[in-house]
C-alpha cells in the first residue's frame, strides 16, 4: 500500500467535545504508523483564548480548525477542507450528536461522509453508537411517545445516509449484527473501541493516602452521581472510615447546571470533589490516585471509554451489567463488582467489599489490566489500516442505497 495523506474529522484536545479522548490517542497510534505520510486533524474552532497544540517537528501532522458545533454550514466547511487538503481518505470519529445538540446542525453533520464520498474522497465512519441500542428518555433526549417516535425515525434516516460512506465501522459485535440485519448494510465491520496507551504494569500493591471512589464522564443524563454519594455515604456509616468521593468531569451539554445542583444538594458531604473538566495529562493522576472507579449508569449509549481507561490503569470497578456495558464484559474480559441500576444498597454493598477485601479489589485490577492490554490502539490502528487498503483498491458504492428500501420499513415502535 502506497503512503496515504488521511484526514481524521473529529474534535480534539483541547475541546470539549465528545470523543475528543479518543481521537488524541486514535491519532497518537497514527502518527507513527509508516503507511501515513500525512495525518490532518479537522477539527472544530476553539473558544477565543484557547489554542490547539503545535506539533513541533513533526511536520506529517497538522490540526485545521474547520467547523462549528451546532452550525448548519459544516458539511460544506469540512468538504472544502477535505478538497483543498488533498485528503486520500478521511475517518469520521463520530457518533448522532457530534456536530450539534439541535436538530437541524446535528443532521447536515451527518451527510458529510456521504458528501466526501461524492466529491471522490473515500470515507470510513467509525460510529461509537447506533440509535437502536439508545435510550432516548435515559440519555436525556426526550421522554414523549411521539417525540421518540420521531427521533427513532429520523435516526433510522441518518443511520442509512451514514451507510452511504464507503465503510462504517463499529465497536460492538451487537451492532454489526443490527445493522446487517436491519440495513442490509454490507460495509459495516467490527473494530472494537481498544485501550488508550498503556502505562507500565502498576503497582497493585500500593496503599492510597485515603480510599477514594471516582467516577468520570459527562453527567446528567444517563450518567448520575446522585446514588453514587449516597451509596458511599452508607459505607462511610458502617465502616466508619474516610472515603473520598471523586466526581470528574462536566455536565452532559443536555443537562447543564447538573453537578452544580448536585454540589448544592451535598454542600455539607465531606471529601466530596468535583474537578471540573480532566485535562488529558492529567488523566494518569486521576486513576493512579483513585481505590476504585464507579459507573453510576442508568443505561449506555456505546462502549465505554471510561471502562479501558480503568483496565489501562489496573482499576477494580464498580458497574451496572446494562446494555453495552454489559456486551463489553462479556466480548472483552473486563470485571467488577456488579448492581442493578438505581440500587443504592446494591452499590453499596459494591463498594465495601472492595474496600475490605484487598486481595478481591486487587484480583479485579489485574484481570482489567489484561483485558486492556490484549486489544492497545496501536494494534486497532493497524486493524484500520488494512481497512484504508480495501477502501482505496475498492471505492464501488457501497450497497446499502436510501432508495433500495421504503421509509415505511423503518420501525415506527414508540
Amino acid at each position: 500500500m502506497k503512503k496515504i495523506k488521511l484526514a481524521i474529522v473529529s474534535p480534539y484536545p483541547p475541546s470539549k467535545g465528545t470523543l475528543n479522548e479518543y481521537a488524541y490517542h486514535l491519532v497518537e497510534s497514527f502518527k507513527n504508523k509508516e503507511s501515513i505520510e500525512e495525518l490532518i486533524i479537522i477539527t472544530d474552532t476553539l473558544p477565543e483564548g484557547e489554542e490547539y497544540p503545535k506539533f513541533v517537528g513533526n511536520a506529517k501532522l497538522t490540526i485545521h480548525q474547520v467547523w462549528n458545533f451546532n452550525s448548519i454550514w459544516n458539511v460544506l466547511k469540512i468538504r472544502k477542507a477535505l478538497v483543498t487538503l488533498k485528503a486520500d481518505l478521511v475517518l469520521y470519529n463520530i457518533q448522532f450528536l457530534s456536530f450539534g445538540d439541535k436538530k437541524i446542525p446535528a443532521a447536515l453533520g451527518l451527510l458529510t461522509p456521504l458528501v466526501s464520498r461524492l466529491s471522490g474522497i473515500p470515507s470510513v465512519v467509525l460510529l461509537h453508537n447506533i440509535m437502536e441500542t439508545v435510550d432516548l428518555k435515559s440519555a436525556g433526549i426526550t421522554g414523549n411517545p411521539i417525540l421518540k417516535w420521531v427521533y427513532n425515525f429520523s435516526g433510522s434516516l441518518m443511520t442509512r445516509i451514514l451507510l452511504q460512506a464507503n465503510m462504517v465501522t463499529v465497536t460492538m459485535a451487537k451492532y454489526v449484527q443490527i445493522l446487517e440485519e436491519k440495513y442490509k448494510a454490507t460495509n459495516v465491520a467490527l473494530v472494537p473501541h481498544g485501550s488508550f496507551e498503556l502505562p507500565a504494569i502498576p503497582d497493585f500493591e500500593k496503599e492510597q493516602d485515603v480510599d477514594r471512589i471516582m467516577t468520570f464522564g459527562k453527567f446528567g443524563t444517563y450518567k448520575k452521581v446522585g446514588n453514587m454519594i449516597e451509596a458511599i455515604l452508607k459505607v462511610r456509616k458502617k465502616l466508619n472510615r474516610r472515603i473520598e468521593i471523586v466526581i470528574a468531569g462536566t455536565d452532559n451539554p443536555n443537562v447543564k447546571g447538573y453537578l452544580g445542583s448536585i454540589a448544592d444538594q451535598y454542600k455539607d458531604v465531606e471529601d466530596l470533589k468535583f474537578t471540573g473538566y480532566v485535562a488529558e495529562e492529567d488523566v494518569p493522576d486521576l486513576f493512579n490516585n483513585s481505590t476504585a472507579v464507579l459507573f453510576d449508569y442508568t443505561s449506555t449509549t456505546g462502549s465505554s471509554g471510561v471502562l479501558h481507561q480503568a483496565g489501562c490503569f489496573g482499576k477494580a470497578v464498580i458497574l451496572p451489567k446494562i446494555g453495552d456495558l454489559k456486551e463489553l464484559v462479556e466480548e472483552e474480559g473486563y470485571v467488577g463488582e456488579f448492581f442493578k441500576p438505581g440500587d443504592v444498597n446494591g452499590m453499596a454493598d459494591c463498594v465495601e467489599r472492595l474496600l475490605v477485601d484487598k486481595e478481591r479489589r486487587i484480583q479485579l485490577g489485574q484481570m482489567n489490566y489484561t483485558a486492556a492490554a490484549s486489544l492497545p490502539l496501536d494494534d486497532i490502528a493497524e486493524w484500520y489500516g488494512l481497512h484504508f487498503e480495501n477502501v482505496l483498491k475498492d471505492r464501488r458504492k457501497p450497497r446499502v442505497s436510501v432508495e433500495s428500501q421504503p421509509l415505511y420499513n423503518i420501525s415506527l415502535e414508540m
